[in-house]
């Protein structure tokens, strides 16, 4: 039929695909770093083997004193950390 339009297979798609980043870049203690894309706070520091109760956390500039949000908190592109962690002796 001539007038009708043009079957096609293929579905219009209302929404653009968006993709999302699989990793992030972030600067810990003055070293890039590579993590994967939300990864929270307590995860990073268990992925390095840290102590959350050992350690003292600045992000982004800000001295974070709620041991309790590190699970909540997700790292984003371009976060800054500076992560301390206390060594006893005499």
């Amino acid at each position: 039929m001539p007038n009708e339009p043009p079957a096609t297979i293929f579905r219009r798609m209302t929404t653009p695909l968006v993709h999302e980043p699989s990793t992030i870049a972030l600067t810990v203690n003055g070293d890039k770093r590579t993590i994967a894309a939300g990864t929270s706070l307590s995860a990073y520091l268990a992925s390095l083997k840290l102590d959350p109760r050992l350690v003292v956390i600045e992000h982004n500039r800000e001295i974070l004193r709620d041991r309790d949000a590190y699970p909540s908190i997700v790292l984003g592109a371009g976060d800054n950390l500076e992560i301390v962690h206390f060594v006893g002796g005499g």
